[in-house]
């Protein structure tokens, strides 16, 4: 692999890692601090919506990344032919 190929390739990497991690830190951050009092006039499941983001939906949604992340860098490997 050559310089301008691997630099395209962290390039790339740390473009996913950046928009993956704003998306969970506006999740957890957001809906479970900033945006509590807004989203807690909504429920889910009988709790307060600001609650769940809280408790689980920043866990969820971490998890969820973590998957799309995956998926990312498997096509990313096969586009610069790391697939190993």
């Amino acid at each position: 692999m050559n310089k301008q190929n691997l630099r395209n390739y962290w390039k790339t990497n740390l473009k996913y890692l950046a928009i993956l991690l704003s998306i969970w830190f506006l999740v957890s951050f957001g809906c479970g601090i900033l945006f509590v009092k807004q989203l807690n006039t909504i429920k889910l499941g009988g709790f307060k919506l600001g609650f769940w983001f809280a408790q689980q939906g920043a866990i969820y949604t971490f998890v969820i990344l973590i998957l799309v992340y995956i998926r990312l860098m498997n096509k990313l490997d096969k586009k610069h032919h790391l697939n190993d």
